[in-house]
């Protein structure tokens, strides 16, 4: 059995405020953190004016909205990818040669992470903008990160996905993906569409890291 870790819950749910905010809920009453969270009010209260007191987000008296002090964190993880600064430098090359919007990912957990992006000149087309996540499953990016995994890995990764699927599309998951990852191996790259964006699509390769 493998030994008890001790976690302090209730940093958790700092956690869970922190994430409470997005592109649709930039400015939060206690009450809308309080749904989102599933805290009490009381619970969302303290948390959020912890946050105000220590500089990560202000208030109006009512409604509450992060500063820009938050990007500590992204700045903390992004500084630590060594790569990072040749992996924008050929995102750039990308982005001029074909004319294309070009971003980098990695894989956290069920989702897929933008870490790196650059925007075309020639014409506005679907991106991602940095530190945005989505299901790994249901993006190029995703899947061709997905297709490189171990046998172990996989496994872990379609539990995920399967246990924050709802129950009727749950069973619907593991051998469909499992189909579709065996079709971006023969192929070495993955495509699907944009969403919102009728005949665009998105191209993705895995890139391996042999400094690992």
């Amino acid at each position: 059995m493998p030994p008890r870790v001790e976690t302090v819950a209730s940093f958790a749910k700092g956690l869970a405020v922190l994430r409470s905010f997005g592109a649709g809920a930039r400015r939060q009453t206690i009450t809308d953190v309080a749904a989102r969270t599933g805290l009490t009010r009381a619970g969302a209260r303290r948390f959020l004016h912890t946050l105000v007191e220590t500089g990560y987000a202000r208030s109006d008296g009512k409604h509450f909205e992060l500063t820009a002090r938050v990007l500590e964190f992204g700045d903390a993880y992004v500084s630590g990818i060594d790569a990072l600064a040749t992996v924008r430098d050929v995102l750039h090359d990308l982005a001029r040669d074909l004319g294309e919007t070009v971003s980098a990912a990695v894989l956290d957990g069920a989702d897929v992470v933008c870490v790196a992006g650059s925007p075309s000149a020639a014409r506005r087309g679907p991106g991602s903008a940095i530190g945005e996540r989505r299901p790994a499953e249901s993006s190029a990016a995703g899947l061709a990160l997905l297709a490189r995994l171990s046998p172990k890995d996989l496994e872990r990764f379609l539990r995920a996905a399967e246990a924050r699927a709802s129950a009727a599309r749950a069973p619907a998951i593991r051998e469909p993906l499992r189909a579709r990852l065996a079709e971006v191996r023969e192929h070495g790259h993955a495509s699907v569409e944009a969403a919102g964006e009728t005949g665009v699509h998105a191209f993705a390769v895995a890139v391996a890291d042999h400094a690992a």
